[in-house]
């Protein structure tokens, strides 16, 4: 099959909800975004969205990528629906990798404001989970996530469901997740809200790795930090909540590619 080819579920088909099409036009877009960004690991990690009730009347069915395609091949078409137990809803004929599709429907089930989960191994994102003291607090994306940050231990290649309880356990109501010794992960009520809280992890991490390859770094105090978190808007719905960010890089992507609309 041609990577990029229209699956059963064609995004013009007449069956089709305006809602899952827009859910689908937006995830693409945002695969392209993370492959632009070089948040890529092969043709693993995810990015998932739970589609809303005027599309599955109750039922708990997300979007996933289809595991063998490189972010940069996704498109709103060859998006796989699934549901909590994995099977696929759309007739695609794409695997779903279960890695993750364990611990994305553990989230998704778990967590009823979860629209979307996005997880990543970034060399940044790994190097600051395999530190001792995760992220510091020690920079201006940092300061920004006081609080905010959960952290997970390691227990193995996420195939397991059993781990997904604990795993909420871990992540409480805490928005950006250090998966300790494997990456990082954030959830969110919108799509462009969770890449704003996994932009800032990335971020902050990024400038970890590069501070401490040069010496220790400066602190920031607890009440500082505080205060950078109560003042960073970014996370905030009366504030767009990463909406109008997201629609930028959006722009960027349709420059370079527009084909995730297909």
């Amino acid at each position: 099959m041609n990577a990029l080819a229209t699956p059963s579920s064609s995004l013009t088909h007449p069956a089709l909800h305006p809602d899952e099409r827009a859910a689908r036009l937006q995830l693409a877009a945002c695969y392209r975004i993370f492959a632009m960004l070089g948040w890529t690991e092969m043709i693993y990690n995810h990015i998932t969205v739970r589609l809303p009730d005027s599309v599955t009347g109750g039922e708990k069915h997300f979007l996933i990528n289809p595991f063998g395609l490189h972010y940069s091949e996704v498109t709103a078409s060859n998006l796989v629906k699934i549901d909590l137990q994995g099977r696929v809803l759309d007739g695609s004929t794409y695997p779903v990798n279960p890695a993750g599709f364990t611990v994305h429907a553990a989230i998704h089930d778990g967590l009823p404001d979860a629209h979307c989960v996005m997880h990543t191994h970034t060399t940044a994102g790994v190097a600051v989970a395999c530190l001792q003291g995760g992220l510091s607090q020690s920079n201006f994306y940092s300061a920004q996530l006081h609080d905010k940050v959960a952290y997970h231990d390691f227990e193995g290649i996420t195939i397991h469901a059993d781990e997904g309880p604990r795993l909420l356990k871990s992540m409480g109501n805490r928005q950006a997740v250090i998966l300790r010794n494997h990456g990082l992960l954030a959830w969110g009520h919108t799509l462009p809200q969770t890449f704003a809280v996994l932009w800032t992890l990335q971020r902050a991490c990024e400038i970890q790795m590069a501070t401490l390859s040069m010496g220790q770094p400066i602190p920031v105090p607890e009440s500082i930090a505080a205060r950078c978190t109560a003042d960073a808007l970014q996370f905030n719905p009366a504030h767009g909540a990463g909406q109008d960010v997201f629609d930028a890089l959006v722009r960027q992507v349709d420059r370079i590619d527009a084909s995730y609309k297909n």
